[in-house]
């Protein structure tokens, strides 16, 4: 924000001197063209410089394994609002061992709000499948919107090796 009123605190007098120079003796072609040459470069600049401040799309990786609803809860919230703060970011929540729970059919309190992200391509939701074999819990009964990963742990570690950011989710 700060770059833009800085841009604008300098294309204005820049467009100034150029508006005072028309007309008067100095309004030679030669000193117009130099002017107007200044303009542009000041403008490409702050161009460039503004496009460098905008926020650049990251990646997380979210670690759920509490039973605890309200841990859930919050991690699914989190996932929302970061999607909807930073709409070219990519976010996975990784959910193991006794946050099982939270994607299956019929004992998740968080499905809902699973399933509003279902059209957004850079929202993902993944399973070990590990838990599940340990719970006896099939795909099927997973929510809709909720993909498995063979291992989520090894999941996590890929991820942060491919540069993915880490929250470890818990609730107090």
């Amino acid at each position: 924000m700060w770059l833009l009123l800085c841009w604008w605190l300098i294309l204005i007098p820049c467009l100034q001197c150029l508006l005072a120079f028309e007309g008067t003796v100095f309004s030679s072609t030669l000193i117009t063209n130099e002017m107007k040459s200044v303009v542009l470069v000041i403008i490409f600049n702050f161009t460039f410089l503004f496009s460098l401040a905008q926020p650049k799309p990251v990646k997380i990786v979210f670690d759920v394994t509490s039973r605890d609803t309200l841990t859930q809860q919050a991690a699914v919230r989190h996932v929302t609002l970061m999607a909807e703060s930073y709409p070219h970011s990519y976010f996975e929540l990784v959910v193991y061992g006794g946050a099982l729970s939270m994607v299956v059919n019929g004992k998740s309190t968080v499905s809902k709000a699973i399933q509003k992200l279902e059209g957004n391509t850079k929202v993902s939701f993944k399973v070990c499948e590990y838990s599940m074999k340990r719970a006896g819990v099939d795909k099927s009964q997973l929510v809709p919107n909720v993909g498995t990963v063979p291992d989520g742990i090894i999941e996590i570690v890929t991820k942060q090796a491919e540069g993915w950011g880490y929250i470890k989710e818990s609730h107090n």
